[in-house]
């Protein structure tokens, strides 16, 4: 039999939910909101006076273990070519009870990423990475930042700077060529990747079309700014029984197989095919477990 694509372990990220460091208290019920990814903040939503202690608090959430089950906790970190970035960095370097996961806002290059790939690895620190690509530098070095650190499980399209070093509106049309190189970048390296959340929370229907096109284009999941969101964004990127129907043929037609391409329903399809049918397959099991 020809040898498969590798399996490869797939987490849901379907949507993310921000929670204010400065505020522990909403951890808990951030956790509870059905969010697959729930980050805590230490940048934009903070305020200067307040950056010390948000930090404080935020990395306090982790000296114990979470009862957070499938839930993937991060925290978003501040630009790491600044002084509050630094000081982030710096406290979760001297703590031995990091955060599972780190956002890091604004990369501007692969070396960014580098060096703190280095620096965790120096600590003995198992923490991953999520890369928000929102810089014209980093678009530009999208396919190198994707591909810069094994730590790396997902890229953020940061949709609202972006637009804004694009001197352009916060639409769909004029950002496409931006979110299509994202997704480019991210599929490249085999990570997942995820739009900006979608800031009127009065338009729902408007909120669910975003994620449906941002589905298409090959996103993983979208951000959202209120939990109310979270339970449409989850329903747009579970994968539908259609296409739970249509892995499962597929993967099955190629592991009864000795070749490395198969047609199915008059259609010619190549190996490289089964790795998202092997994503879709795992996601959908996933969810249903939850």
């Amino acid at each position: 039999m020809a040898e498969l694509v590798k399996k490869k372990k797939f987490q849901s990220r379907r949507s993310f939910l921000f929670t204010p460091g400065i505020r522990p208290e909403l951890f808990p019920k951030a956790l509870k909101s059905g969010a697959d990814i729930v980050c805590v903040e230490l940048e934009d939503g903070i305020a200067p006076k307040d950056k010390d202690e948000a930090r404080k608090k935020a990395l306090s959430l982790f000296q114990n273990k979470l009862n957070n089950d499938d839930t993937e906790t991060i925290v978003r970190v501040n630009c790491l070519r600044e002084a509050f970035g630094i000081e982030d960095l710096q406290a979760i370097l001297k703590t031995d009870n990091p955060p599972p996961g780190i956002m890091v806002p604004k990369v501007r290059t692969p070396d960014e990423v580098i060096l703190l790939d280095n620096l965790l690895t120096e600590r003995g620190h198992e923490t991953r990475l999520h890369i928000i690509i929102e810089t014209n530098a980093a678009l530009e070095a999208a396919y190198e930042i994707a591909h810069s650190s094994s730590r790396i499980d997902a890229l953020f399209f940061g949709g609202v700077d972006m637009a804004a070093e694009l001197r352009c509106s916060l639409a769909w049309e004029p950002l496409l060529y931006a979110r299509s190189r994202v997704v480019h970048a991210a599929a490249s390296a085999e990570l997942d990747v995820l739009d900006v959340p979608y800031l009127d929370l009065d338009d729902h229907e408007g909120m669910i079309d975003a994620a449906s096109k941002a589905k298409s284009l090959g996103f993983s999941g979208k951000g959202s700014i209120h939990p109310k969101q979270i339970h449409a964004l989850n329903e747009v990127f579970t994968p539908s029984e259609q296409e739970i129907k249509k892995a499962k043929r597929i993967v099955s037609a190629f592991e009864e197989a000795d070749t490395g391409l198969i047609v199915i329903d008059g259609k010619l399809i190549e190996k490289p095919v089964l790795r998202e049918m092997y994503r879709i397959l795992a996601i959908a099991e996933q969810n249903e477990k939850n």
